[in-house]
């Protein structure tokens, strides 16, 4: 059986995903509170709500070119 969450955390570090969303993602999918207001990023709030809504795929705008 395939566990999603770290199958996809490995794909966006594979991707070259920033690093800011996908600890977003990460707490989003984990149902973790959010960050304090002063630290979170553009990136960090898109891979926050991904995670909250189980989104495996919103990453890829996100990878470094």
């Amino acid at each position: 059986m395939a566990n999603v969450y770290y199958d996809t955390i490995s794909k966006m570090e594979k991707t070259g995903v920033d690093g800011e969303y996908v600890n977003g993602w990460a707490c989003g999918y984990l149902h973790n509170p959010k960050r304090e207001e002063q630290r979170i990023s553009e990136a960090y709030d898109a891979g926050y709500n991904d995670g909250l809504a189980q989104k495996t795929d919103g990453f890829k705008s996100w990878a470094k070119k």
